[in-house]
């Protein structure tokens, strides 16, 4: 029995070839031949299945502690194929402070399919429990599932996965986590109830901002069947290359994350003291016992923060030198972005706001650089920030004289 780090290293063979290759071969073959018409050989198109893929699949699963992976083209490919198992008229009851990919997909695409969306804080156990429990004397049922992020995006809240996995199971509901922030490497929601466990692979899995993949994996044959018929007739699959990309990456993924959350603390402690910052969300800051008790083993590396009114966040972003100027996260490189006008846009502005993402909030996510560099970086941009408020108050200052 290995332990999690071996794991990443060396995953579970797939018995493919013989050739004494240390690495998993690439087998860009779109179709397989048959030994006879008769036989049934154990890859056939490769839609359906794929040695490269399936040592992926396979990897993925025995990290996460569940019965089957599945690799998808992309996270949203992932979680399409996921809530593509559900039918018209079941109820999902989702975060509301979710990926804008992921509100957008349930709220502007699967309700045209006869799916019903609450959306609830799933911070609050007894909001959960009614939104999941329904009112069967008003003609609401109990809802089928329940979606959410273990870390929100982008305010970074935590969410219990035990306490919400037992009141769904009271009213027979399927528990979707995505896992993206955290990775196997900080929690296993299956291990705590969860059914299904979602992961951009893109993000932290692959680790460098070189590939677009979604992982799935789940906790019983019943539920990989359903994915399984998904992922097949649907047909986002993730291609070898990609495949192969995403599992060298998960080869380091102990190392990246070690070093992203003490980098995301030193980031979190330097803006808490800074004058032009207001609140800084980064679960990392609070007591580890905290996380602890709601399985997680550490706060990841990502964080954001709120500049105080009369900066302005863009002033800020826009003289970032080390940080990049871009979505996602998870990289071995350090990036920043504005979620009212990059990551969030598909959400309404009211219901952004409904939820605490402000105009003022900057993500991070955090890389392997060295510390001070970043915080230097951020330095520097708050000083041309600050400048830049200071020369708009002066030129205000000046037009009211005039007048």
């Amino acid at each position: 029995m290995t332990r999690f780090n071996t794991q990443l290293v060396h995953g579970l063979p797939v018995d493919d070839n013989n050739t004494g290759a240390v690495n998993p071969p690439i087998y860009n073959s779109s179709t397989y031949a048959f030994e006879s018409v008769d036989a049934m050989p154990r890859w056939d198109y490769a839609r359906s299945g794929n040695p490269t893929r399936e040592f992926l699949e396979k990897q993925i699963a025995q990290l996460e502690h569940g019965t089957r992976g599945f690799a998808f083209g992309s996270g949203l490919a992932a979680i399409h194929a996921v809530l593509s198992i559900f039918q018209p008229g079941d109820r999902i009851v989702a975060g509301d402070n979710v990926y804008g990919g992921s509100y957008s997909q349930l709220n502007e695409h699967f309700n045209r399919w006869g799916l019903l969306v609450d959306s609830v804080d799933t911070r609050n156990l007894e909001d959960v429990e009614r939104a999941v429990a329904g009112d069967t004397a008003q003609g609401r049922l109990p809802a089928k599932a329940v979606y959410f992020e273990t870390i929100t995006n982008p305010l970074l809240k935590v969410n219990d996965v035990h306490a919400i996995a037992e009141i769904a199971h009271r009213y027979g509901a399927v528990v979707i986590v995505d896992n993206t922030f955290v990775t196997p490497y900080l929690q296993n929601p299956l291990d705590l109830g969860a059914d299904i466990v979602l992961h951009s692979a893109t993000k932290y899995l692959a680790g460098h901002s070189d590939v677009i993949a979604g992982l799935v994996v789940v906790k019983d044959d019943e539920l990989a069947q359903r994915v399984y018929f998904a992922q097949n007739r649907l047909g986002g699959v993730l291609a070898p290359n990609e495949c192969d990309s995403v599992r060298r990456g998960i080869q380091t993924l102990a190392l990246r994350l070690e070093r992203q959350q003490e980098n995301a603390i030193a980031v979190a402690e330097y803006l808490l003291g800074h004058p032009l910052v207001k609140a800084v969300y980064y679960p990392g800051l609070t007591d580890g016992e905290d996380l602890a008790a709601k399985g997680l083993r550490g706060g990841g590396g990502v964080l954001s923060f709120e500049v105080i009114d009369g900066v302005d966040p863009a002033d800020v972003l826009d003289n970032l030198k080390l940080f990049r100027l871009a979505v996602s996260l998870g990289a071995v490189e350090s990036l920043a972005e504005l979620p009212c006008r990059m990551t969030h846009f598909e959400l309404p502005r009211e219901e952004r706001l409904k939820v605490g993402i402000t105009d003022e909030l900057i993500r991070l996510s955090i890389g392997i650089e060295d510390a001070h560099d970043l915080t230097e970086d951020l330095e520097q941009a708050f000083r041309h920030a600050e400048h830049a408020d200071s020369a708009v108050r002066d030129d205000a200052l000046a037009e009211s004289v005039l007048i």
